[in-house]
């Protein structure tokens, strides 16, 4: 499950970062490049909260 959640999260960056620069080089159009960077973002703040900074089993407690 942790796997698939990273994996989301990943989609969810590249739909982030790539469609500016897809825009700056006149590939998509800026409405395309606003409709998948939300989507990306739904997806990062959607999966990402549930495996980052969570403990491994085979990490110790630093208390």
């Amino acid at each position: 499950m942790k796997s698939i959640l990273k994996l989301a999260s990943f989609i969810g960056l590249v739909l982030t970062i790539i469609p500016p620069i897809l825009f700056f080089k006149s590939v998509i159009s800026l409405d395309s490049s606003h409709l998948y960077m939300t989507i990306g973002m739904f997806i990062w703040f959607g999966s990402a909260p549930f495996w980052i900074n969570k403990k491994t089993d085979d990490q110790p407690d630093e208390s």
